[in-house]
């Protein structure tokens, strides 16, 4: 794409996501049409299968093969579907007496409540084309969708998309906040994200250049949505991916300037990136980016990789695999990593919300297991949970009234016609999906607390029923009693 590229022209916005969702342009479209013989294929970098799917004359499989798998479409059948004219002078594509290829990728991606929409970016750089530019844009992916599915509900009055790339985050900050603000430091993201909400019909967003929060100082949202730059390298090369900050500085510096451009019970949620130090507990390092900060917050790991894992994820992504150059870079960053005394590096998500609290909590914890979809639904659940059991004494616990969380049920692990379970365990069938192993005065207390009762008293007629000793058991469930607050299988209803 020509970098004197202009604004995209809304009536060529309009007719194009017309034509594209006319033919079926979309991600169940797209899903159908390739199979998943060919789409397992895409995954691998084989072409092969989806020309094959794609092949004939007929409106999708040519939008497909020029916007997706970015092959030349003949100019007699590209005309007949797209304004070839338009889209050559607003720079998406390239047209001659041979054929009509595509100057951008343009990806169909759903948006909230099922409304199709569209991703712009550059094209993708396979095996034996090269490297990317310095300022290429990346399409939309795994990581977006993670980011997609993490963010909270609205409505909320203001949103930032702090590091917009090919805008895909706006997308989604658009159907929850009525003003939406996107900041990206390279240009030619901004332009591209444009064409992104024009065909996505999103025309609420302001695209701001700068770095991080730097377009938006003095300014304060609801919401802040981030997937930033957080690759771990030596020697910073492309912007999409890399900050030029040390370590996971970046992420440490979005965390705490987070406060200064949050309202009151504002939310900023990041994916991360971060060290794991020899000598050093990670949640030690992620929780000092939030010492003082005067937020809650809940941090996932979702994912560790050892070095080695790391530096070819990232060398695959930039096409260097086979290059002359792989095995010298491969060498720095491992050096790198050896200077730096890293053992792995940790993926996952940071979520804050600006409390503005002196008792402020934040939880930090890993979850490699499947969770329930979208997080962001309940993620508000999760904070306060954690929060309430922080802010609980024991007194304070004896006098509330608890009830059990929806979807936690009981099972009880033992021999066949043994008297007693050698386990107990509550299970959450929604949601985080956690499995606690509990006694039998807490599964008692699951099985009788609706709310209507201060968990004191349900505690002493539990201990004349099994013949306990009421003050033994007075003292020693709030402890138990406000971990299983904190994940979630009880709530305090008041």
């Amino acid at each position: 794409m020509s970098d004197l590229f202009r604004p995209f022209p809304h009536a060529l916005a309009d007719r194009l996501r017309k034509t594209l969702i006319d033919a079926d342009y979309t991600v169940s479209g797209v899903r159908d049409r390739l199979g998943d013989m060919a789409s397992r294929a895409l995954a691998r970098e084989q072409l092969t299968p989806a020309l094959r799917a794609t092949g004939g004359e007929e409106r999708l499989g040519i939008l497909l093969r020029l916007w997706w798998l970015q092959e030349p479409v003949a100019a007699g059948a590209a005309r007949a579907v797209l304004p070839i004219d338009d889209l050559a002078d607003a720079g998406l594509v390239a047209a001659d007496e041979e054929g009509v290829r595509a100057l951008v990728h343009l990806a169909p991606w759903e948006m909230d409540e099922g409304r199709p929409g569209f991703v712009v970016s550059d094209p993708t750089v396979r095996p034996g084309q090269g490297v990317p530019r310095p300022d290429h844009v990346v399409g939309a992916g795994g990581a977006s969708a993670s980011m997609a599915q993490l963010l909270v509900d609205g409505p909320f009055e203001r949103a930032l998309d702090v590091g917009t790339g090919c805008g895909v985050q706006a997308l989604h900050l658009a159907s929850r906040a009525a003003e939406v603000a996107a900041t990206d430091v390279n240009p030619r993201a901004l332009r591209l994200a444009e064409v992104t909400w024009a065909l996505s019909d999103v025309p609420h967003v302001r695209p701001q250049q700068g770095s991080l929060y730097e377009p938006v100082a003095g300014e304060r949202f609801d919401l802040i949505a981030c997937n930033p730059p957080f690759v771990i390298t030596p020697d910073a090369r492309y912007t999409y991916r890399e900050s030029g900050l040390a370590g996971d500085g970046v992420c440490a510096e979005l965390v705490r300037r987070a406060p200064a451009h949050l309202t009151d019970g504002g939310w900023c949620q990041i994916l991360a990136n971060w060290l794991h130090v020899e000598g050093e507990d990670w949640r030690d390092r992620v929780g000092e980016w939030m010492a003082g900060t005067g937020c809650s917050g809940w941090v996932v790991q979702r994912d560790v990789q050892d070095p080695a894992e790391y530096v070819e994820l990232w060398l695959r992504d930039s096409c260097e695999v086979g290059s002359p150059e792989y095995t010298r870079r491969y060498d720095a960053w491992l050096d790198y990593f050896e200077r730096e005394a890293v053992q792995g590096i940790g993926y996952g998500w940071i979520s804050l919300r600006n409390d503005v609290a002196q008792d402020a909590a934040v939880r930090l914890e890993e979850f490699r297991h499947e969770i329930e979809q979208p997080v962001g639904r309940y993620l508000p659940e999760v904070v306060d949970g954690a929060m309430t059991a922080n802010r609980l004494t024991d007194a304070a616990l004896l006098s509330a009234h608890v009830a059990l969380a929806p979807e936690v049920v009981e099972e009880r692990v033992g021999v066949p016609g043994a008297p007693d379970p050698e386990r107990i365990l509550l299970r959450q069938r929604g949601g985080l999906r956690r499995v606690a192993q509990v006694g039998t005065i807490e599964a008692a207390l699951a099985s009788v607390c609706d709310g209507t009762m201060p968990v004191g008293p349900l505690l002493d007629a539990i201990a004349e029923l099994t013949d306990r000793d009421a003050a033994e058991v007075r003292a020693r469930t709030p402890d138990v009693l406000r971990s299983l607050i904190a994940e979630g299988f009880f709530r305090v209803a008041r």
